[in-house]
């Protein structure tokens, strides 16, 4: 068995058979042998680790994204390097210098917030780099793409055609995502002729139950006549829920209830939860199979794959009779 063999399995085993394979890592498993990733790293071209750099790790949108990088990445030889941006322009932007700097071999950028402050630094990367954006911003090369105007104005034409007029829009941590879901909310309810600022409510914070528990209750103290409210995330939907049930409020008939992602507790809700779908896992999976193949030589075009969304209608919405 040459060297050149165990080479290529420990940094390309889908060239090398399963049997020989399996014959090998098992030897290497045998002997507790650990690769020199830094000598691995002047040797290649790269240093087989991807960068994946999010706007927060305890924002559970993202990890449905998480988890369709790992999907991806199981079973290659390349790692995952996560990093935290806290929705913050100078963290990303030293976050990118220093994975570029470590020779990584592509960088997933999830944040949106420093898309233009980093564009020259990823115009200059020597490694493939992959966005997660709005469809309607520009990119320095390819990008994985979500349309955020239109999936909030989707949910709330969805609250009017239930025949609720009096309705807000709750979130926090007002990033790109969450400015853009505003301007598609505030669109649809300016063509209807029933927006107020009021009906805006936000905290600059991460997401949480405990938000929605609070700004459902801020948001009745400001319009009082509320009937209805588009949360930017289901955890924040889930607070409203349970605080509308300790005010003695039927859901949906005195207040409906919208949320956004579609998380895994969204469907057992009781009652389940309206909400828009977000392809979360297919996002990280196809950010980390565009990451592998670039690294293994294919070359990436310059595009926007924009993968779309769904309203999901359970049952804290229902059609109110005119």
């Amino acid at each position: 068995m040459s060297a050149i063999t165990v080479s290529r399995v420990l940094r390309e085993p889908e060239k090398v058979s399963a049997e020989l394979r399996s014959r090998i890592l098992k030897i290497i498993e045998e002997m507790d042998y650990v690769p020199d990733q830094a000598a691995r790293a002047l040797a290649s071209r790269h240093n087989s680790t991807f960068g994946v750099l999010v706007a927060s790790l305890t924002n559970r949108a993202f990890l449905g994204f998480m988890q369709g990088v790992e999907e991806r990445v199981r079973d290659t030889s390349f790692r995952i390097q996560y990093a935290n941006t806290h929705n913050c322009i100078e963290e990303e932007k030293r976050q990118v210098r220093l994975l570029l700097s470590q020779n990584t071999a592509g960088i997933v950028l999830g944040g949106m917030e420093g898309r233009e402050a980093v564009s020259q630094l990823l115009q200059r990367a020597a490694c493939p780099v992959v966005q997660v954006v709005d469809v309607g911003l520009e990119t320095a090369g390819t990008a994985i793409a979500l349309n955020h105007i239109e999936a909030a104005a989707a949910a709330t034409r969805h609250l009017l055609a239930c025949g609720y007029r009096r309705i807000a829009i709750l979130g926090g941590s007002p990033d790109e995502r969450s400015r853009r879901r505003i301007e598609g909310f505030s669109r649809v309810m300016q063509e209807a002729g029933l927006f107020e600022l009021a009906l805006i409510q936000y905290e600059n914070a991460a997401t949480s139950t405990q938000m929605g528990c609070r700004l459902l209750r801020r948001a009745l103290k400001a319009v009082p006549d509320i009937d209805a409210v588009f949360c930017q995330n289901d955890d924040i939907a889930l607070g409203v829920l349970f605080e509308a049930q300790r005010m003695g409020k039927r859901v949906p008939e005195d207040l409906g209830i919208c949320g956004y992602n579609d998380l895994d507790f969204a469907s057992v809700m009781e009652p389940p939860l309206t909400t828009i779908r977000t392809p979360l896992f297919e996002m990280g999976y196809r950010s980390a199979d565009l990451m592998i193949r670039a690294a293994s030589g294919k070359r990436m075009e310059r595009q926007t794959i924009d993968l779309g969304f769904e309203l999901i209608e359970r049952k804290t919405t229902r059609r109110i009779p005119a």
